[in-house]
């Protein structure tokens, strides 16, 4: 090193970067009614939360009023969050993922009561309607029936793709299987259903 180097003033050492507060941190604020903790919690989770919600319940406009309630549930309840017991992302997916399910299967049970109404409703229609619903119920039931002699595995994959229209690749997501595992399940079990219920080709 020559004369001149070593007189050369050394450049300052830039400070760090103070790193923001973890989720953790802000989830326990936020118990504390910390409003812009919450602000921030809101920025992190509820890209995350949505995207589960979105793959459970399907519709954009009933999956964007389930993030929200989780988003409000996670305010009003922040002070049931242990961080001992998990990260405070795991413990938002769980309550996504509980509220998504929970109005997955309220608009089932909706849908089922409509049919139900509209079965007592044809009791008193002519006979050919009649017979017509009836034998609707029939195919269902045989459906049901063959169902059950389908794997876990087989039926898991062909309720989600033909019952709740998801793509392959949204059961491979759901199921964290491969796509190619996916289709020779639903292959599989389609060609068992068909086998069941005894229809030709």
């Amino acid at each position: 090193m020559d004369e001149q180097t070593s007189r050369r003033p050394l450049a300052p050492v830039p400070a760090e970067v103070p790193a923001g507060p973890t989720a953790e941190e802000l989830m326990v604020r936020v118990a504390k009614g910390d409003e812009r903790a919450f602000e921030l919690l809101y920025d992190q989770f509820a890209g995350p939360i949505y995207g589960l919600v979105r793959r459970i319940v399907r519709d954009a406009a009933q999956s964007e009023e389930v993030a929200q309630e989780v988003l409000v549930e996670l305010w009003r309840t922040a002070t049931r969050y242990a961080p001992d017991k998990g990260s405070a992302l795991n413990w938002a997916m769980t309550l996504a993922h509980r509220r998504a399910v929970d109005r997955v299967r309220s608009a089932r049970a909706s849908t089922e009561r409509e049919q139900k109404a509209t079965f007592e409703a044809a009791r008193g229609r002519p006979f050919d309607e009649v017979a017509e619903s009836v034998t609707a119920r029939l195919e269902r039931s045989q459906v049901r029936r063959c169902l059950s002699f389908l794997t876990d595995l087989q039926r898991e994959s062909v309720l989600l793709a033909y019952y709740q229209g998801y793509t392959y690749r949204e059961v491979a997501e759901v199921l964290s299987t491969p796509q190619g595992t996916i289709k020779t399940r639903l292959r599989d079990g389609l060609i068992r259903l068909r086998d069941c219920l005894g229809v030709t080709a």
